[in-house]
């Protein structure tokens, strides 16, 4: 389906982003994340970074299908091919993604385009590109990316005053730190392992779209 920027801009309110390391005996990321989206989640994006082109594909097309019946947007981590190859409704790429290649031509003008940024300019950068939304990082220390620089409030602040799409915080969020984004400005956040790493990962899910709807209520 086709996602209306209103309706892209709702959805950045609970990001979900997949990792299997966190996968417990008996769980499958399918088996997970229908329960992550049960509970809430309002966007789903499969990052893999270690599995072959071929399980990657597999495992993305079973995800799509899943958000569809949800009606939750789906986009692929750093492969528009496997994007495109199963319709999924969208690619997230990073930086050196942008240089050199269309993205927004590759994919069309009804496919979801996410950008990574850490600056303003990379912001601008994205939105120049084309993005439908960035994903602006890290705001706290991360595991998922060991050498990621944290960024200052005032930084992230600066940065959803530089462009006029939809920006979701990510890195290191979890339902401690949460609360303390409130007032800055982004129109939600994307959580990796306060999801995954959980427990519960459901129960997880339903606490963080509570915290994330106080957080964008205050602005």
């Amino acid at each position: 389906m086709k996602f209306s920027k209103e309706m892209i801009q709702q959805s950045m309110l609970l990001y979900a982003i997949t990792d299997r390391m966190w996968l417990k005996e008996g769980q499958t990321l399918l088996s997970v994340c229908q329960d992550v989206l049960e509970n809430g989640a309002t966007f789903l994006q499969i990052r893999e970074k270690d599995l072959n082109p071929d399980d990657f594909q597999q495992e993305a097309a079973a995800l799509q299908t899943l958000c569809a019946r949800y009606g939750v947007p789906f986009v692929v981590n750093d492969s528009v091919e496997i994007a495109l190859a199963i319709d999924a409704d969208g690619a997230h790429v990073g930086q050196s993604d942008i240089k050199g290649r269309d993205l927004r031509a590759m994919l069309g003008p009804d496919k979801i385009l996410g950008i990574s940024a850490g600056t303003v300019e990379e912001a601008r950068a994205a939105q120049q590109a084309g993005a439908d939304y960035i994903g602006v990082g890290a705001i706290f220390d991360t595991s998922t990316k060991k050498n990621a620089r944290t960024l200052s409030m005032e930084a992230l602040q600066a940065i959803r005053r530089a462009v006029t799409i939809p920006v979701v915080a990510i890195g290191g969020i979890t339902a401690q730190n949460l609360p303390s984004l409130a007032g800055c400005g982004v129109d939600g956040v994307a959580v990796v392992s306060a999801i995954f790493g959980a427990e519960d990962p459901g129960a997880a899910t339903a606490q963080l779209l509570k915290l994330a709807k106080e957080m964008v209520a205050h602005g």
